[in-house]
């Protein structure tokens, strides 16, 4: 192994044992702030330095049993401790192709909260929004990747005033980041009987979604509310008080769910759309505190921005953040949507 990435996977493997002393004293339990910064880079490094550790076990059988094979023993023994050798010989190379990936490759892997909401434009603009969930659901599809329904409010013509759902797999963060922001479409709305085009607006949320260790919601900065769901669910739904409502009271963000039976249940996702979206403010106002100049930059990702056009007299869709215009808006809105994200590579690198 390089020295240099020797010397760094050591360091971290005495950060760790000094990580799982702090985590153990009562005066980090007690400090929250303290807690999570722990926590979290705890988090971080626990996978490569447990890689490492197998690794110098292996290095350790390695030398003992080539010690082994310097004796006097039977060729049948030398014959098989010789095969064990080899073995544990790939198992280190394999083991050490995949440290060098972690401490190197960019770590995208994170999952994703989606949230989109009808804009201007009434009726058309809850349509709109369902449109566009059941685009990216069908690029999640496409992708392997698991969704996860959250929160729903539908509307009587099969649209969405809101739609919340999770997405989890591999790539799901870097592909969707930069989607954030407000959709228009230009389209003759189902509803207009003098077929004149409407222009109406959706808006979509892209958020990180944090591990618990990641953000630590102190339980006393929470107001709990449950009542009876009101929307479909099968049998039942309106016979219990499963339905969940958390205010975060030193932000006034409020979060409800009842997509599940369960008030356990409900109440577990409230709880990550409500970190999800802590998550979000906290790193608005990092960026806030890095540059004031941010916001007027391309690709900043903020939610007033019109990012994207759907016209469907022109069978075309624009982004424009890049300028870019793909003649293929059937096609995108199923959910083909490589090349519209492959076309904002230029905005991943900013």
């Amino acid at each position: 192994m390089d020295k240099k990435l020797k010397d760094k996977l050591e360091n971290l493997k005495e950060r760790y044992k000094e990580l799982q002393n702090l985590l153990a004293q009562n005066e980090v339990i007690q400090d929250i702030e303290r807690l999570t910064q722990y926590a979290k880079e705890f988090n971080e490094i626990k996978e490569k330095v447990e890689l490492f550790l197998e690794l110098e076990s292996i290095d350790k059988q390695i030398n003992e049993l080539e010690g082994v094979l310097k004796e006097k023993h039977d060729p049948e023994f030398l014959k098989l401790v010789d095969q064990e050798c080899n073995q544990l010989k790939q198992r280190y190379r394999d083991l050490e192709e995949k440290i060098t990936s972690s401490l190197t490759l960019p770590q995208n892997d994170k999952d994703i909260i989606m949230e989109i909401r009808a804009g201007t434009g009434g009726l058309e603009a809850s349509l709109f929004a369902a449109d566009l969930y059941r685009m990216y659901t069908k690029y999640a599809t496409k992708k392997g990747w698991q969704i996860e329904p959250i929160y729903a409010h539908p509307t009587e013509l099969g649209g969405f005033k809101e739609i919340i759902f999770g997405i989890r797999g591999k790539g799901a963060y870097s592909k969707l980041r930069f989607e954030s922001g407000v959709h228009r479409v230009q389209r003759v709305p189902t509803t207009e009987a003098s077929g004149r085009i409407h222009t109406s607006t959706a808006t979509v949320a892209v958020l990180e979604e944090p591990k618990e260790v990641d953000l630590v919601i102190d339980p006393k900065e929470l107001r709990i509310d449950v009542f009876r769901s009101s929307g479909p669910g099968g049998q039942g739904v309106n016979t219990t008080d499963s339905a969940v409502r958390i205010t975060h009271l030193p932000t006034g963000i409020i979060v409800t769910c009842q997509d599940e039976r369960s008030q356990l249940k409900n109440k577990q996702k409230a709880l990550r759309v409500l970190r999800a979206r802590l998550l979000e403010i906290k790193k608005k106002e990092q960026l806030d505190k890095i540059s004031h100049l941010r916001k007027s930059q391309i690709g900043t990702g903020e939610r007033s921005e019109k990012i994207r056009t759907y016209n469907f007299p022109d069978r075309r869709v624009t982004d424009h953040r890049v300028g870019l215009t793909i003649y293929r808006l059937e096609e995108i809105l199923e959910g083909d949507l490589d090349e519209l994200l492959e076309g904002l590579d230029s905005l991943q690198k900013e």
